[in-house]
């Protein structure tokens, strides 16, 4: 197939040409190897980041959608969250930052090994060579996109001008197509290249031996120094994420990440949003505030009378979207004790409604969270009364849903009926 205007003999100058990519050291068993290593990590972080959106619970309401218009062929809602695993979120969310950073060094690795193919002279050979470019571009294109901006979510540092969790589930589509098709096409190469293990190959315009050098320059390091240096930085990264994840004592690991470090005492564990960030002052929550509670009849309770209501303490993690997660004791009112104040004696969800008036501030529950009698309105943590940047006077906490979801500075609690 040859292209309008395109002379296969000549390349324009840079790295079009043959010869500018020198390295010794790239090879198709080099590339194989990173290949393998993204193989069978990928699947992971697209499996718990699909989850991750599953727990969300998107079609419960507008709110639990976090800045996404819902209802398009790409909005995959598969079934209810259990909470019979309170670690769940945790756990999944935990994984999916943990052996996401784990493999940006690997991602970049593998792009520098194959930089070369993203060079070819002429660009398009033939129907195939095409779909397998534009997978190429797609792939790439979509794992930098997807990476760059999961990394800026982890360290709140919001550096683009879109909303990120609608743009990272879109993009994530368009990488998950990008890397089936990918994989569909260059497997059989992969595992030719790792069986051979033969590390110069001649160069074969357009095969997995171009990315050989044909005339490789003196290397400045071995094959198992780079090796060594991808991995050091895959296992560094590694334990950020799973500093912050486990917690505890485990936390002193996560010196990169902004939830690394927390201050002693009852209260010292991480929040996302402080009172301050989210506007919200002592006279908000003054002895004047009441939680309403709607349902079959509406309800209006003061904090002195949800402090007179039967209370329950469970031991329940908090676990976030940026993949730290705090498991600390809390004590409150159970929400299907609520559900039944207001006169609800079914299978309920509840949306909730905080002084925060900012997107975190709605969300919706659903009847398994409600059903559950670990899900509380918390009134205090750890034996003390909520601060205000924990949610004071009233928060709620659930099993295994995203921290986002355990609304603080809790007003309205309303209950709906829950049919199947």
């Amino acid at each position: 197939m040859r292209l309008p205007g395109i002379d296969p003999s000549k390349p324009p100058p840079g790295p079009f040409r043959d010869g500018f990519w020198r390295s010794p050291l790239r090879g198709p068993w080099l590339t194989a190897v990173f290949g393998l290593v993204l193989l069978i990590g990928l699947p992971i972080v697209i499996v718990t980041g699909l989850l991750s959106n599953d727990a969300y619970q998107p079609g419960l309401s507008s709110a639990n959608g976090l800045g996404r218009d819902l209802g398009g062929p790409l909005d995959v809602y598969l079934f209810g969250w259990p909470t019979g695993w309170p670690w769940l979120y945790a756990v999944t969310q935990g994984l999916h930052v943990t052996i996401g950073l784990a493999l940006f060094p690997v991602v970049l690795a593998k792009l520098w090994s194959v930089i070369p193919r993203l060079f070819e002279w002429p660009p398009v050979r033939s129907p195939a060579h095409a779909l397998e470019r534009l997978s190429l571009a797609l792939l790439v294109g979509g794992a930098l996109f997807e990476f760059v901006t999961g990394i800026l979510n982890i360290q709140y540092w919001y550096a683009f001008p879109f909303f990120f969790t609608q743009a990272h589930y879109y993009g994530a589509w368009v990488f998950i197509g990008a890397f089936l098709a990918h994989v569909s096409l260059k497997f059989g190469t992969m595992r030719r290249s790792l069986r051979t293990r033969q590390e110069v190959m001649a160069a074969v315009p357009g095969g997995a031996e171009s990315l050989a050098a044909s005339a490789p320059a003196p290397a400045s390091m071995s094959r198992r120094a780079l090796l060594g240096t991808v991995a050091a930085g895959s296992v560094i990264l590694a334990l950020q994420g799973a500093g912050q994840s486990i917690g505890g004592p485990f936390r002193v690991l996560a010196f990169l990440l902004p939830r690394g470090r927390v201050r002693p005492g009852p209260l010292g564990f991480p929040v996302n949003k402080t009172a301050v960030a989210a506007g919200i002052t002592g006279p908000d929550v003054s002895r004047t505030w009441r939680v309403a509670l709607v349902g079959e009849r509406s309800v209006s309770l003061s904090r002195e009378q949800l402090l007179a209501l039967p209370q329950h303490t469970y031991e329940l993690p908090i676990a976030c979207v940026e993949g730290w997660s705090t498991t600390q004791h809390w004590s409150g009112v159970r929400l299907c004790d609520l559900a039944s104040i207001c006169g609800m004696h079914g299978p309920a969800t509840v949306f909730t409604t905080s002084l925060d008036p900012g997107t975190f501030g709605r969300a919706s529950l659903g009847h398994e969270q409600v059903a559950d009698e670990r899900s509380l309105l918390a009134l205090r943590v750890n034996g003390v009364d909520l601060s205000l940047d924990h949610g004071f006077p009233a928060r709620v906490i659930s099993p295994a849903v995203p921290g986002v979801h355990c609304t603080k500075w809790v007003t309205n609690m309303t209950f709906h009926e829950w049919a199947e």
